[in-house]
């Protein structure tokens, strides 16, 4: 039972005083994605506010030291717009010491020296189609996000008569863009919107376990200032500098240089400077999210002329002292280095393809690496996606039968595992879709990579409802729960084909204004009296990661600063992969109790869902095994720390 003082919090935060414009306050932490529109406090038909992150008057953080916790505070205006609002929060405090941040303005919101805590205004994108394709299908309505279902039957068809306007959030602007809020003014919210700011804390590995207190101040114009309490409870314990759930991300040199420098291809030295320090700050980004960048085609004048080995920017990547206070980083992997590098990513070159040739620039590649990052994980590239099977084949025997030091390089490719067993059975590192497949051929082919040391076995992408997906209308838990099929299933690596895919190569080369189009794959054909706006592989944020943060295209959506910035789905994926950290540290202390979590969690995902029909093993019916609601990763994550920190027996 709520005492009467919980009572006032409540009633102060979320019923704002007589004449303030912002009429409601609450926080979550965008599990549950909050589309603009909605005004959920005082609406009969509104959706859930408490939660575990949010008890009605204060918001409650918890977390590990040496990770990033974050939360989503909610603004909304529901009768009037508010103009000239202010949020601030940059210290938390307790006995045994306190977490603050200074202020900084332009470029230096890329230098996280010295700011733990990072505040966002979060920008929105409309949905006006459906994600079809690469990452669910719409034959059941089941496998598209729960709030973008029309109504269905219990096999899972769209009852007649129903189109896109049945969908709840059709034409809703979604949360993606993180935006520094010291880039943007105070800002306005228009009547009947809200405006969510989020929140990232870094909590130093030197932090003291303990009850961290703070608050989040709101000013508009006209109105008092509200104050919203902000508490965080730090373990005992700390998550590793080196993620143990290890991801990859693609990263489009000459996408980057067209945006902020007008230009793919750079070759003046002065442009190439600004160039490499772009580069180096996606870099940094990536590394503040848990998440390792791939991808050496910098765009930059010089790359080429050194073939067999990374780069001159790329090869300082790979070492610790890149991440480090010198180049304005601080936060998880600090003094920890890149953990892999992919060569000739996406297919090597047809001069490569003969025995002597690619033996001798892996001779060439394995030396560069024994001498100058061992503690790397690199391989070779050969293929995309390619179902023509001998070349691959061919390839990765000519590499195995090397009698140089290149027999060490690991040779990899895009295919799924069932086919890799059959086809291309000396491939190293097989990266496979994570989605559909004949159940009976995927567990009979993947011990062959995850049993056996000169193999790996990787998961890429993701496909509803066999995985969480990508996409942005997708839920936010979405790319929690790929982190623990990742842990699951013991799989090496998770890739994500790009981060930076500004030009839509698939959409007839369209270079997308990407602050106002929430679509960047495919072509917009049609309009689908079901789907929406629609085309072959239409997809919302489907290779876009990261925002850049100049855009020479589209000056009106540009903020003029010299590099990236994250969306929430970076955010959302980076707390998978802490997820990942702590089923790793419980498992370590007791398997049987952490293995019977995650097969609660994520009880039957990819392929064993298996096919509809096994003569035509490309679909199948049903819906996600997994919860939708943050309530219940939280309980989960709580029950995983219990596990962490208990006291073992004498």
């Amino acid at each position: 039972m709520k005492s009467p003082v919980t009572f006032l919090i409540i009633l102060l935060l979320e019923a704002a005083p007589l004449g303030a414009e912002i009429t409601a306050i609450w926080g979550n932490d965008g599990g549950d994605k909050v589309s603009q529109d909605e005004l959920r406090v005082g609406s009969p038909n509104g959706r859930k506010v408490h939660s575990y992150l949010w008890n009605g008057g204060t918001i409650c953080l918890s977390g590990a030291a040496n990770e990033v916790v974050s939360f989503n505070l909610v603004l909304e205006a529901a009768k009037t717009g508010a103009k000239d609002v202010k949020v601030r929060f940059d210290t938390l405090k307790a006995k045994g010491g306190k977490i603050q941040s200074k202020a900084v303005a332009g470029d230096g919101v890329f230098n996280w020296v010295g700011r733990p805590i990072e505040l966002f205004f979060v920008r929105y994108l409309p949905i006006q189609g459906l994600s079809i394709g690469n990452n669910y299908e719409t034959y059941d309505e089941r496998h598209v996000p729960e709030r973008l279902r029309r109504p269905w039957s219990d096999d899972g068809h769209a009852k007649a008569g129903t189109g896109w306007s049945d969908r709840p959030d059709h034409d809703r602007a979604y949360p993606d863009i993180a935006v520094p809020l010291e880039l943007v003014p105070p800002f306005a919210i228009a009547a009947g919107r809200n405006q969510s700011i989020w929140a990232d804390v870094y909590i130093p590995k030197s932090t003291a376990p303990g009850v961290y207190k703070g608050e989040v101040t709101v000013e508009e114009a006209g109105g008092p200032t509200k104050r919203v309490p902000v508490t965080l409870t730090v373990y005992t314990f700390a998550l590793p500098d080196v993620p143990t759930g290890k991801s990859m991300l693609f990263l489009s040199g000459s996408n980057i240089n067209e945006r902020y420098l007008g230009k793919s291809w750079i070759d003046d030295p002065q442009e190439e400077a600004l160039g490499k320090t772009i580069q180096d700050r996606h870099f940094l980004l990536a590394h503040r999210h848990k998440i390792s960048l791939i991808g050496d085609s910098s765009g930059l004048e010089h790359e080429d002329k050194t073939q067999d080995r990374p780069n001159d920017h790329f090869a300082a990547r790979l070492k610790g002292d890149f991440f480090s206070a010198p180049n304005g980083y601080d936060g998880p992997g600090a003094g920890v280095g890149n953990t892999v590098y992919s060569v000739r990513t996406y297919g090597i070159p047809k001069d490569w393809q003969n025995e002597k040739s690619i033996q001798k620039h892996c001779d060439a590649w394995v030396n560069w690496f024994d001498a100058n990052a061992p503690q790397v994980d690199y391989f070779l590239y050969l293929i995309d996606e390619s179902k023509d099977f001998g070349p691959t084949e061919k390839w990765a025997q000519w590499m195995a039968r090397n009698p140089g030091v290149g027999k060490r390089m690991p040779s990899m490719a895009t295919v799924q595992l069932p086919a890799a067993a059959k086809h291309v059975p000396t491939i190293n590192v097989v990266a496979s879709q994570l989605s559909l497949g004949v159940a009976k051929d995927w567990e009979q082919a993947l011990p062959e990579y995850t049993d056996k040391p000169d193999r790996k076995f990787y998961l890429y992408n993701g496909v509803r409802p066999f995985g969480g997906s990508f996409c942005t209308e997708d839920d936010g838990v979405s790319l929690w729960v790929n982190s623990w099929i990742q842990y699951r299933f013991k799989v090496d690596s998770y890739f994500f084909w790009e981060a930076t895919f500004y030009t839509n190569r698939e959409g007839g080369g369209n270079k997308t204004d990407l602050f106002t189009t929430a679509k960047t794959f495919g072509p917009t054909t049609r309009r689908d009296p079901s789907a929406g706006e629609t085309g072959a592989n239409y997809a919302n944020g489907d290779g876009v990661l990261m925002y850049p943060g100049t855009d020479k295209l589209y000056p009106a959506s540009s903020y003029g600063v010299k590099g990236p910035f994250a969306s929430l789905r970076l955010k959302q994926w980076r707390r998978g992969l802490q997820d990942h950290d702590y089923l790793t540290l419980a498992g370590r202390i007791d398997e049987a109790a952490t293995t019977k979590i995650v097969e609660r969690m994520v009880p039957k995902v990819a392929w064993e869902l298996g096919v509809a029909d096994p003569e035509d093993p490309t679909w199948q019916r049903g819906d996600i095994s997994w919860a939708i609601d943050p309530d219940v990763w939280a309980a989960a994550r709580k029950e995983l720390v219990e596990i962490i920190i208990r006291t073992p027996k004498k």
